[in-house]
This record gives C-alpha cells, structure tokens and sequence, in this order.
C-alpha cells in the first residue's frame, strides 16, 4: 500500500508541475498576442488616419473623387471666374 501511495504522490506532482509549466507558457503566449495586436492597431491607425491629422469623411471623399474623376470645385466659386488664392 505504500508504494502506490508514493507513486500516486509522484503523479500528482508531475502534472502540477507541467501544468504550472503550460499556464506560464500560455500567459507568455497570450502577452505577446496582445503586444502584437497593440502594434497592429497603433500602425493601422497611422496608415489609414495619417497619425490623426486626416478625418475619415475627409478620405471618403478622395476616394470618391478618384472613383468618379471629377475635379474638385470650391463653393461659391464659378467655372469662368478663377479662384482666388487666400
């Protein structure tokens, strides 16, 4: 009887072990995903937004420029009189 106490205590503290191993494993794991979707999010955020300094109405409206190719009007402004420069 005492040896397959001694062997069920020997179990019992190798699967605490690995298991300790693997939840650190899995902690260093899921950290670095989150890191790397930090990054992501911060150069997604320069590419499209331009560090802020764009609007995304603003952009939509470039590209619907591009899409149609028409040129851009100021208001107020005819096609036979230039605009003047501010």
């Amino acid at each position: 009887m005492d040896s397959v106490q001694t062997l069920l205590f020997v179990v019992v503290i190798a699967l605490t072990v690995l298991l300790i191993v693997v939840g650190i494993q899995v902690m260093l794991i899921v950290m670095d995903v989150r890191r790397a979707l930090r990054r992501l999010n911060s150069l997604l955020d320069d590419s499209i937004l331009g560090g802020g300094m764009i609007n995304p109405g603003k952009l939509t409206g470039i590209v619907e420029m591009f899409r149609r190719n028409k040129k851009m009007h100021k208001h107020g402004a005819t096609h036979d009189e230039p605009m003047r420069e501010l």
